[in-house]
C-alpha cells in the first residue's frame, strides 16, 4: 500500500514487529524429574530440585513439588515459568473453593481440575509435564499422570521430566511388576521402603541424566497430612 506524503509518521509503538527466526520457540525445557507412586493409604510424590538449560545450572533449590491440600501435592517437569504460573492458577482456583464450600477439595475434584486448566490451554499449552498424588475420601491412595493438554489417568505410578525414560522401567519392574517370569505374588511396600526405594531412583536417574541432581524433596501424604523430607543427590 503506498503511503500517503501527507501522512504523519507512524509511531514506533506500531512500527514493524520482529521476525523471529524459523527456529524460534517460546518454550524451553528446564529439566528434572518427578515421580508419584501410591500404596494402600499412602502415597509418595518426590522431584529433584535441579533447575537448568542446556550445559547451564540455573539453580540447585529450585522446587518442583507443591502441596496444594493436606491430602494433595502435585510436581511439576517441564518449564518452570510455566509451571510457576500454572501452581499458582491451582492454588487461586483451590482458595475460591474453600471459601465458597467452607472445606478443602478433594484429591480426585483436583485432579479433575487440572485435567480442565490445562485442557483450556491447549492452544497455547502450559509447557508442563504433571503428576498429581494424595489421598482420596476414603484414605486410599491414589496417583494421575498427566500430558501437556490435560489428558489424564488414575494409575498405580508414573513419572515425568528427563529422567522419565531411566526411572519408569524401574517402576514398571519393582512396583508394577512387568516382567518375564510372571509374578504371582506381588507385596506391597510400606512408606519406608517406598521412600527408601525413591531415594534410590533419584540416586540412579542423577547418576545418568545430567538434568536431574542436587537434592530430592519427598513428600508423603496419608490421612494424618503431609510429610516432607530432604535427601542429597549428586550436584556436579
Amino acid at each position: 500500500m503506498m503511503e500517503s506524503r501527507f501522512s504523519a509518521p507512524m509511531p514506533a509503538e506500531y512500527g514493524p514487529r520482529t521476525q523471529h527466526g524459523r527456529g524460534w520457540s517460546p518454550y524451553t525445557d528446564n529439566g528434572g524429574t518427578t515421580l508419584a507412586l501410591h500404596g494402600k493409604d499412602f502415597c509418595v510424590v518426590a522431584a529433584d530440585t535441579r533447575l537448568s538449560t542446556g550445559y547451564s545450572i540455573h539453580s540447585r533449590e529450585a522446587r518442583k513439588v507443591l502441596k496444594l491440600t493436606d491430602k494433595c501435592v502435585i510436581a511439576t517437569a517441564g518449564m518452570q515459568a510455566d509451571q510457576l504460573a500454572l501452581h499458582k492458577l491451582l492454588q487461586t482456583r483451590l482458595q475460591w473453593y474453600e471459601h465458597q464450600h467452607r472445606k478443602p477439595m478433594s484429591t480426585p475434584a483436583i485432579a479433575q481440575m487440572l485435567a480442565t486448566i490445562l485442557y483450556s490451554k491447549r492452544f497455547f499449552p502450559f509447557y508442563t509435564f504433571n503428576v498429581l498424588g494424595g489421598v482420596d475420601d476414603n484414605g486410599v491412595g491414589c496417583v494421575y499422570s498427566y500430558d501437556a493438554v490435560g489428558s489424564f489417568e488414575r494409575v498405580k505410578y508414573s513419572s515425568s521430566g528427563t529422567g522419565n525414560q531411566l526411572v519408569q522401567p524401574l517402576l514398571d519392574n519393582q512396583i508394577g511388576w512387568k516382567d518375564q517370569r510372571a509374578t504371582k505374588t506381588k507385596p506391597e511396600l510400606n512408606v519406608e521402603e517406598t521412600v527408601d526405594f525413591v531415594r534410590d531412583i533419584f540416586t540412579s536417574a542423577g547418576e545418568r541424566d545430567i538434568y536431574t541432581g542436587d537434592y530430592v524433596l519427598i513428600a508423603v501424604i496419608d490421612k494424618d497430612g503431609v510429610k516432607e523430607m530432604k535427601f542429597d543427590l549428586k550436584q556436579d
